[in-house]
């Protein structure tokens, strides 16, 4: 990142240099709202100069960052998962081939993500401009938040079953296709398992809205924060929301855990487990 940016800066690291005034530069916030089309047009022209190198660096880049972000996950689900139940089976090649199954299902998710918004920005502000009229920046905020709580709701409902997937793997020592079948075969637990995901999600929503607010509340002290102050803030807000992201996931898993023993439980004894202290034959 820091020689693409000096190969654009004649080495002078100077964002002027790529079409970004030093008005915008000193006061983003006071610049986003006097105006906001200016502003977005002069990010797009900077993006625009960058990008090709930008491509080239994640085409070498990002599937060695998503390999070790596969290896490492899957490791420290099982670590975490046995210590939760040691009764649990490690089978963290399986984890591997699954956490990069859910992985490309995720990336499949952001792409209809970012078509959705390219829709809604080419209905609501490029054409209205191409006809000599103001952009629908109220219809592109109202249709961006429209897809976007959509296509997260539909990702709560149905990811699921990549979740629970590693969890029956361990459980019953299945293997990764094995284990995608086995769960969305779960019969009256797939509904318990929907819920959760849904109040996971809620509460993921929650958290990024909760950081957006975090990061968002020195701007009002503006003018005697630092740099360097909001550098070092932004990235402790960062830090908490992956604390607290990688807390309910954790969360997540132990509840599905617990609610596939108390299924299992059931499924031995129909008329639930025997009181405390009674007599079983």
């Amino acid at each position: 990142m820091q020689a693409i940016l000096a190969a654009h800066t004649q080495g002078t690291y100077d964002l002027a240099r790529l079409g970004l005034d030093r008005a915008l530069l000193a006061d983003p916030v006071g610049a986003l709202t006097a105006d906001p089309m200016g502003v977005v047009g002069k990010l797009t022209q900077a993006i625009a100069i960058v990008r090709p190198d930008l491509q080239r660096l994640a085409v070498v880049w990002a599937p060695a960052l998503l390999l070790v972000w596969v290896v490492v996950s899957s490791l420290g689900r099982t670590l975490v998962l046995r210590r939760v139940d040691p009764r649990l089976r490690a089978r963290p090649a399986t984890l591997m081939v699954l956490q990069a199954i859910r992985m490309g299902a995720l990336a499949g998710a952001f792409w209809a993500w970012f078509t959705a918004l390219g829709g809604t920005a080419r209905l609501a502000v490029m054409a209205p401009i191409a006809a000599g009229q103001e952009p629908d920046l109220v219809l592109y905020c109202a249709l961006t938040i429209l897809s976007t709580l959509g296509l997260f709701t539909l990702w709560a409902v149905v990811s699921w079953a990549f979740s629970v997937a590693p969890l029956l793997a361990m459980l019953r020592g299945l293997g990764a296709a094995a284990s995608l079948r086995a769960a969305t075969r779960l019969g009256p637990v797939k509904g318990k398992l929907v819920e959760i995901n849904l109040v996971m999600g809620i509460v993921k929503i929650a958290l990024i809205v909760l950081a957006m607010v975090f990061s968002a509340s020195p701007l009002p002290f503006e003018t005697v924060a630092t740099q360097d102050f909001l550098a070092c803030w932004w990235a402790g807000v960062t830090v908490l929301y992956l604390v607290g992201s990688d807390f309910f996931h954790v969360a997540r898993l132990v509840a599905y855990l617990d609610l596939w023993r108390a299924y299992e439980l059931a499924t031995v004894l129909p008329d639930g487990p025997p009181a405390r202290g009674a007599v079983t034959s």
